[in-house]
This record gives structure tokens, C-alpha cells and sequence, in this order.
């Protein structure tokens, strides 16, 4: 592979980490940790992310459990649950949070896998711009006379097959979400 295209594949693989990690934060009806991954709390000053200021476990499919390491963080570790996108109400028993996770509706489940579909569509298009980008940039190294026709054409191949692969990528990646999201 030419060496001046793997900027644009690192690109490429910095969407799908993207993608993964939004999924991640994407609830399929039993409690995971990672719904938490963005959320993060004041600690003695710094923002700093909850699984940090705290044990986070999961004693039950749609139960996730909150003790953090110093009991004066309930209160802030709450807060941010409330402000956040999760959807649910925490409780505490003044030593752990406990989150409890509703069972989804299929109402809810379509919804979901419509959100998740939309989000692989973005990372789609993302990938999409990197290809035009890179043949961009190969167009200019044309003209400056840095490469020949024959190698930008293998260039512009390599680029497509990049291109190619990460959009299958994505495809599985929306697929399996969807398949999560909505079995019940």
C-alpha cells in the first residue's frame, strides 16, 4: 500500500472506532457499564469519568450499580445521571447508586435500531469524504507530476477498496446493533 494512502485508512478506522463507541452508548434493554463512558463527574476539581471515582457493576441483567469510593460523590455522580441522555432515574441507598433499566418496548426497539441505522449512515457519508479527500489530494500529486497516470490509477484503486471495505465495516456493524436492539 502506498504509504501516502494510509493517512486516509487511519482516518477511516478512527469512523469506525467512532461508530463503535457511539453504539457502545446505545442501551439494548440489559444494563452495560458503557452507557456511562461519557458521563463524568467533579472530582476535588477535575472532570473526571465516573468508572474512575468509583466500582461499577452489573449484579443483575438490567441493573447497573454505582459505589463510588468516597460516599460525598453520590450527590455529583446523581446529578450527571440526570443531565445526561440515559433516560433513567437513579436511585441511591446513601452507599451505591443503583440504575435500573426498563424493559424496552418494541416501540422503544424501533426506535433504537432507527437511531442506529442513522448513526451508521453518518459514518457512511464520513468514510465517503475521506475517499473524495484522498483522491483529491492524489489529483494534486498528478498534476505536480509526483506520481504517474499508472500509479494514480492504483493509487485510486487502493483508495476504493479502502473505501470498500470500511463501508462493509459499517454495514455489519449497523446489522449487528439492529440484530441487539431488537431482540427482546
Amino acid at each position: 500500500m502506498d504509504e501516502r494512502i494510509q493517512v486516509y485508512e487511519t482516518k477511516m478506522k478512527k469512523t469506525m472506532e467512532s461508530l463503535e463507541r457511539e453504539y457502545n452508548g446505545i442501551r439494548a434493554g440489559r444494563a452495560n457499564p458503557h452507557v456511562l463512558d461519557r458521563l463524568v463527574v467533579d472530582y476535588y476539581g477535575t472532570p473526571t469519568p465516573i468508572q474512575q471515582v468509583g466500582n461499577i457493576t452489573v449484579p443483575e441483567a438490567r441493573i447497573i450499580m454505582i459505589q463510588p469510593w468516597e460516599p460525598k460523590l453520590i450527590k455529583a455522580i446523581e446529578k450527571e445521571i440526570m443531565a445526561s441522555d440515559i433516560g433513567i432515574t437513579p436511585s441511591n441507598d446513601g452507599k451505591v447508586i443503583r440504575l435500573v433499566f426498563p424493559e424496552l418496548t418494541e416501540e422503544r426497539r424501533k426506535e433504537l435500531a432507527k437511531d442506529v441505522k442513522k448513526k451508521g449512515e453518518a459514518a457512511k457519508v464520513a468514510v465517503r469524504n475521506i475517499r473524495r479527500d484522498a483522491n483529491d489530494a492524489l489529483k494534486k500529486w498528478e498534476k505536480a507530476k509526483e506520481v504517474s497516470e499508472d500509479e494514480a490509477d492504483n493509487i485510486e484503486d487502493e483508495i476504493q477498496k479502502l473505501t470498500d471495505k470500511y463501508i462493509a465495516e459499517v454495514e455489519k456493524a449497523i446489522e449487528a446493533k439492529s440484530k441487539e436492539v431488537m431482540t427482546v
